[in-house]
């Protein structure tokens, strides 16, 4: 075996050799037959056919504009930090004297406050300080702190939220800041290029691009207005508040959600190629309402309105799907005493064409207060125009006494509900993309008093699902005999059934 191995380095030796020799003779016959005159750039491309070089001199070109967009840009990007306190409850446990003497100096204490800590992003838009954010970076915080691309460190007061848009307004004691100048979201185009800017996972002053996947995303209930871009430029947790910016290098929306199949829109998850912006044309009236007034209003128009599905369409003598089909009118509001009725289906606002619902929403909410608008709709299949003057949108548009009022016969009489707000979510643990009302009050002589409480939330009557107090009264006006329903309560989705009482009421 010795032997063998032996020869076999031997062999190994003289191949080695007889290789070295070839390769020296094919560098001396490079050097005598093509001696090296032009850059080691261009003497590899002569030796890559196939690329050419007045196409990698326009990516080269491209490139060097992205750079400049980052360069322009990240200055005007800030790191937010915030703070929460979070105080904790003590168990009675813990106060017995029999505990406390027993262990003495060993006796554990818990603390009564707990600080936890959270990042987002933030754009400067106006040189003498002024930040935008996401309202759920800095929402219940009580100190944020602003950090810049120079890490100079700054603390940050609270100018103004506007929570239907998740959008906040910060101020630092700072001037002659850098800022992103402000773009059109309206003239993007599905398939644009977008540089997404902001601080994933702790990771400052990052920047990714991709493109516009999709305009006028509302879908998901991430927020009661909400008229997003979609882009599959990568946005994760942290780029919350950060800019959108198109290839003038303008900003053109604000970084707001992520779709994650850990917790769906909006939550903690990994990205997954689908994130929301905020449309700046939507965000800038906000903006400056919350600079010079600390607060927004918006125009309100009295209706609950919903997607028109072909079903519904066939009912209501429309060609198509197109429009926001009107559900409910609120008495005394704007709509009821301009003529609107459930049953219309409003195609056309002020001129401008209704796809959807959530469109109409959104176009309402940028109106102004005392604005009269037309309303072009369809009823019974018939042209009419309506001119109508918006009112100032209610702070909260759930349940008060007289502008819904819970049905009374049936097996679900009795019952007031309200609509899901963001605190509401919040406070019972809803998730986003879960569509619901919120029990109010129950009638103890209804049959469901025994079924139901204060906070439970409706999610579907009869396999029919909830999105609106409106969407509720119509389902139990409509409930015969036996009834269905699916709540959330503490947390857990349950079923319960409300019979009709024996006494034939039904």
């Amino acid at each position: 075996m010795q032997r063998i191995g032996e020869r076999f380095s031997q062999q190994n030796r003289a191949l080695v050799l007889r290789l070295t020799l070839v390769s020296l003779l094919g560098v001396f016959a490079l050097g005598v037959f093509h001696p090296v005159n032009r850059g080691l750039g261009q003497s590899v491309m002569a030796a890559r056919p196939g690329l050419d070089g007045t196409e990698i001199d326009l990516l080269e070109r491209q490139n060097k504009a992205y750079e400049q967009i980052v360069q322009a840009t990240t200055p005007a990007i800030v790191c937010i930090r915030t703070e929460h306190v979070v105080k904790t409850e003590q168990s009675p446990l813990f106060m017995a004297p029999s505990l406390r003497e027993f262990f003495g100096d060993r006796f554990p204490q818990i603390p009564r406050e707990q600080r936890q800590h959270a990042l987002g992003s933030g754009v400067i838009f106006d040189p003498n300080g002024y930040i935008v954010t996401n309202n759920h970076v800095v929402d219940h915080a009580s100190s944020v702190e602003v950090m810049l691309t120079n890490k100079r460190v700054y603390k940050a007061k609270a100018v103004g939220s506007d929570p239907d848009m998740d959008i906040a307004v910060l101020k630092i004691d700072a001037k002659d800041l850098p800022t992103v100048p402000l773009g059109d979201s309206s003239t993007l185009h599905v398939g644009d290029t977008v540089m997404a800017f902001g601080n994933p996972f702790g990771l400052n002053f990052t920047v990714t691009r991709g493109t516009v996947s999709a305009l006028g995303r509302s879908q998901f209930r991430i927020e009661p207005l909400q008229d997003f871009i979609q882009t599959d430029a990568a946005i994760n947790p942290g780029n919350s508040g950060g800019a959108l910016v198109d290839v003038k290098g303008q900003m053109v929306g604000i970084n707001t959600a992520i779709l994650s199949g850990n917790a769906g829109p909006g939550g903690e998850g990994g990205f997954m190629g689908i994130g929301f912006a905020i449309p700046i044309n939507m965000a800038k009236r906000s903006m400056e309402s919350l600079v010079k007034t600390g607060k927004v209003t918006r125009g309100y128009l009295g209706v609950s309105v919903g997607p028109l599905s072909p079903e519904l369409a066939k009912e209501f003598k429309v060609s198509d799907t197109c429009g926001a089909l009107v559900q409910d009118v609120t008495l005394g509001g704007p709509a009821d005493k301009a003529g609107l009725k459930p049953g219309d289906v409003i195609r056309k606002y002020d001129g401008r064409t209704v796809s959807e619902s959530d469109e109409l929403l959104a176009m309402v909410a940028s109106t102004d207060p005392g604005a009269t608008v037309s309303l072009e709709i369809l009823r019974n299949g018939e042209p009419l125009t309506l001119k109508v003057t918006l009112d100032q949108r209610p702070s909260d548009l759930g349940y008060t006494p007289g502008r819904y009022r819970a049905p009374s016969a049936g097996p679900l009489r009795g019952i007031s509900v309200k609509n899901l707000t963001p605190s509401l979510r919040k406070q019972l643990e809803i998730p986003p993309d879960v569509s619901g009302v919120v029990v109010v009050d129950v009638d103890p002589d209804s049959p469901a008093a025994d079924y139901l409480a204060q906070g439970d939330v409706i999610l579907s009557v009869n396999h029919h699902t909830v999105n609106s107090v409106a969407d509720f009264n119509n389902l139990a006006a409509e409930a015969k005999g036996q009834v269905l329903l699916s709540i959330v309560r503490q947390g857990e989705t349950l079923f319960a059934v409300i019979s009709p009482e024996p006494d034939g009421d039904e």
